[in-house]
């Protein structure tokens, strides 16, 4: 078999358990000898559509079997798979569209108004999810033998876009494994694991830190198509869900339910958090219930993973995003790459085999990215005497008051603790006094008042009074990426009311 890539897993796992779970959605389940001769059909389709190695394959569509699949057979293809944020607008899908130079695209009806409104569209293939089954069987069951080596691009992942037009990071097939073996070796994945992906599949912790580990090993996927609450109450009881990866704000929302405190949640093993600081107040809010969190650090350009927090640690490092994975190296730097003392802020800069060669068609941004074999994250962290790292801010959101550097994730976790504030989000506003000063975006809890004097009052016990926000806004919502983060930027752009 020449085709030494990530499209050969389904094939491989069939050989050993066929008969196996492969994926649970909508509550009709597919095996994984189904799905290895699925990904064989689509492959063929994929041919005789004219991909071709190298050629860039996109999905757009919330979670579905449909997006597994067509990732599969592009690898099996010798394509690049393009995972499309489906809660993106028309031009902004467009325009990765045609950045990536898609040759065809499958897609959910109801991304079909963005579909339609693009221009890229008709230049390339598009296949709707109304006619996938019909398109797929009549592929040939016939596996594809196509030389796929381990440092050939595997997909290419748009960056959020927080700020700025988003960049495609590159993975390459090796990026890929190796990130699942050090998944595997921070979590003991089993073979009758029922993973729960409830985050975007579009996202790479949901597709690189839970759907392949549990392929790779053989256990079962339960596929949400979007994220609900209730939903995920309701899958954790009927397929005795034992792990799950989500970001802070998913599991606060678990926490907030009323279902929360009756809630059996026996089966679970383990839970994956990342994309975000973790509050210390909801990390005892699940230690309550003997859940303990596997945090974790990483970005799109590290397929994720970059430092990890095992089980058997988490107890004793709250708060903690773990110490370097096994096969990555990780340093926490000053501006001139010296490393910096315990306790003492730095750049997270980061190195190993599941690192990306770059970005898609941007010279300029992977040059800018990386100070040698060091891809620049950043990210401020800091490290502590027993090498733990703890993640402080994203460079870009700290803001300067008075002289003195104030890191929003600090202020956040601090509102967190206030019984009245479900979610927190802080940014830097000019000042004409002291340079900048912090304004606060709190979502009050249900059934809770927020005041935003009581809320300063409450801020000045627990932080410097510099850090202590002047201005608090209350909304009913914060603005989101499709991985889920907070849209600071959106935040920044939102007059004030003085």
């Amino acid at each position: 078999m020449r085709n030494a890539g990530l499209g050969t897993w389904p094939a491989r796992r069939a050989r050993i358990s066929p008969e196996r779970t492969a994926l649970v959605f909508a509550g009709q389940a597919t095996t994984y000898a189904q799905l290895a001769d699925r990904v064989n059909r689509l492959a063929g389709r994929l041919r005789e559509a004219g991909v071709r190695p190298g050629d860039r394959v996109a999905y757009l569509g919330p979670n579905h079997p449909a997006f597994v699949e067509t990732m599969f057979a592009t690898y099996a293809a010798g394509g690049i798979f393009v995972p499309l944020n489906f809660r993106l607008a028309a031009p902004e899908i467009d325009y990765m569209l045609d950045h990536s130079g898609a040759r065809l695209l499958v897609h959910a009806p109801e991304c079909a108004p963005a579909v339609q409104a693009s221009k890229r569209v008709p230049a390339l293939t598009a296949v709707p999810l109304g006619e996938y089954e019909a398109w797929l069987a009549g592929g040939a069951g016939t596996p594809l033998d196509v030389a796929v080596a381990p440092d050939d691009p595997a997909c290419i992942l748009y960056t959020s876009g927080t700020t700025g037009r988003p960049k495609g990071a590159v993975l390459t097939h090796a990026n890929v494994v190796w990130n699942t073996y050090n998944l595997l070796v921070g979590v003991d994945v089993a073979g009758d694991d029922v993973t729960l992906v409830s985050a975007p599949l579009f996202h790479v912790a949901a597709l690189h830190q839970c759907l392949l580990p549990t392929i790779l090993k053989g256990g079962c996927t339960v596929i949400m198509p979007a994220w609900d609450v209730d939903d995920c109450y309701q899958l954790i009881a009927r397929y005795r869900i034992t792990w799950m990866f989500g970001v802070p704000a998913m599991y606060a929302a678990l926490a907030a339910s009323p279902r929360w405190p009756s809630a059996d949640l026996s089966s679970i093993r383990r839970l994956l958090v990342g994309g975000a600081a973790v509050p210390e107040a909801l990390i005892r809010t699940f230690q309550d219930r003997d859940l303990a969190f596997c945090q974790g650090y990483g970005m799109t350009e590290t397929a994720p993973g970059a430092t990890f927090l095992e089980a058997p640690e988490a107890a004793g490092h709250p708060g903690s995003a773990g110490a370097p994975v096994f096969f990555t190296d990780v340093r926490c730097v000053r501006p001139d790459l010296s490393d910096a003392g315990p306790g003492e802020p730095g750049e997270v800069v980061v190195r190993g085999p599941n690192v990306t060669p770059g970005y898609w068609n941007d010279p300029q941004a992977t040059s800018a990215t990386f100070a040698g074999d060091w891809f620049r994250s950043g990210d401020i962290a800091i490290v502590d005497e027993r090498g733990q790292f703890h993640i402080v801010d994203r460079l870009k959101d700290m803001y300067i008051t008075g002289g003195e550097n104030v890191y929003p994730a600090e202020v956040e976790a601090a509102l967190f603790e206030h019984p009245a504030v479900a979610e927190a989000a802080v940014v830097g506003v000019p000042d004409p006094a002291w340079g900048e000063t912090g304004r606060a975006f709190l979502v009050p809890a249900p059934g809770h008042r927020v005041d935003a004097e009581e809320i300063r009052a409450f801020l000045a016990g627990r932080l410097a009074r510099y850090k202590v926000p002047r201005y608090v806004d209350v909304v009913d919502a914060l603005p989101r990426t499709g991985s889920n983060k907070v849209r600071k930027a959106s935040l920044r752009a939102v007059p004030l009311r003085r």
